[in-house]
């Protein structure tokens, strides 16, 4: 595995947001500029990943592109190819984004018609049309599995590859957002074999947090860092570097810089010699 963080970390140079990463002995990155920042700037930090032997793990798309306004669907559609082009040139693992969802005032949103055929048929045709569109040689488009819209488990991804069809298209494994039951949460040791064996050769990349069962009626679980709760981490990473002994694993969803750096190194300590930095 590949350990990385989604911050870029307050930096003020390509050179030093990619010198503070490796500082921190990661070896894998999530891009820190959109396609909308210019060529240049683009080249720069590509090249000062590449300087500093960081593998570029991921680019985010982040935006509706399902959204109800069809103006606001095209913008967030043409952004999506553009990101898609731009994580293709610089060879980025994946280019990714959630579902999306017309269904809400939240873009990412939890609603009942997440799960309609209608909301499943839209999302196929928008992933083939980003895909078509930009049609990257190296890099990976992939949908972030969620707990409340598509694709939120396994047999979901695996339908989803399928339908979609196209070779461009691969997994965005995050099991967390896909521990949704007692039985998930209990046994997430068997859930992530099933991750794992069911999704074996598409897996691109992987987030990386915990969660935890909180205490209050009725079943209610909270996403926390790394060591706040009951995932087997250690089988998370023995799996993904089964699966490919480089694939990025990014923590995310913590607020500041320290935050990062102490989630990094306790993963470090807690993985010992399951882990190795280059």
């Amino acid at each position: 595995m590949y350990l990385g963080i989604s911050s870029s970390l307050e930096h003020s140079s390509p050179e030093e947001w990619a010198m503070k990463h490796k500082a921190l002995g990661l070896q894998a990155v999530v891009f820190p500029v959109s396609s909308d920042d210019g060529e240049e700037t683009v080249v720069a930090y590509k090249k000062a990943a590449d300087d500093a032997g960081l593998t570029i793990a991921e680019v985010g798309v982040w935006r509706n592109t399902l959204a109800a306004n069809g103006d606001e669907r095209r913008q967030w559609t043409d952004y999506a190819v553009n990101q898609l082009r731009m994580a293709d040139a610089i060879g980025a693992a994946c280019c990714v984004n959630v579902v999306g969802t017309p269904y809400g005032p939240r873009w990412d949103g939890g609603y009942r018609m997440n799960f309609s055929t209608e909301l499943w048929d839209m999302a196929v045709a928008m992933i083939r049309q980003i895909i078509d569109t930009a049609r990257p040689a190296r890099t990976k488009f992939c949908i972030e599995s969620m707990p409340w819209m598509i694709p939120s488990c396994p047999d979901e991804c695996l339908r989803l590859l399928e339908d979609v069809d196209r070779a461009e298209f691969g997994t965005h494994l995050d099991v967390v957002n896909m521990i949704t039951s007692p039985r998930k949460y209990f046994y997430n040791d068997e859930f992530l074999h099933e991750c794992f064996e069911k999704l074996h050769g598409t897996i691109v990349s992987c987030h990386l947090k915990d969660i935890r069962l909180k205490p209050e009626y009725t079943f209610q679980l909270q996403e926390c860092a790394c060591g706040q709760g009951t995932l087997d981490i250690e089988l998370y990473a023995r799996l993904a570097t089964a699966e490919n002994p480089c694939m990025p694993m990014i923590i995310e969803h913590l607020n500041t810089d320290a935050e990062y750096t102490a989630s990094v190194r306790y993963v470090r300590e807690r993985l010992g010699k399951s882990y190795h930095s280059s």
